[in-house]
């Protein structure tokens, strides 16, 4: 089975810890995953799958191969 990339290859960005918290106002801690895609990108004027964030795609860090 393959391993699910959770971390961002442009920023970085992971799992962040959170609070759960319920009606009764009882806290847990949950994990919050970034929104991770894997999108053909060009690197050094080549062609490449890669892990990223939606932040950074959205802001343009990274550009989409056709």
């Amino acid at each position: 089975m393959a391993q699910i990339r959770r971390r961002c290859e442009i920023c970085a960005k992971g799992p962040m810890v959170a609070h759960r918290i319920s009606h009764a106002h009882n806290v847990t801690k949950r994990r919050q995953f970034p929104n991770i895609h894997r999108v053909h990108v060009l690197i050094n004027h080549s062609p490449r799958y890669i892990h990223v964030c939606t932040r950074c795609l959205r802001s343009g860090k990274v550009q989409k191969a056709s």
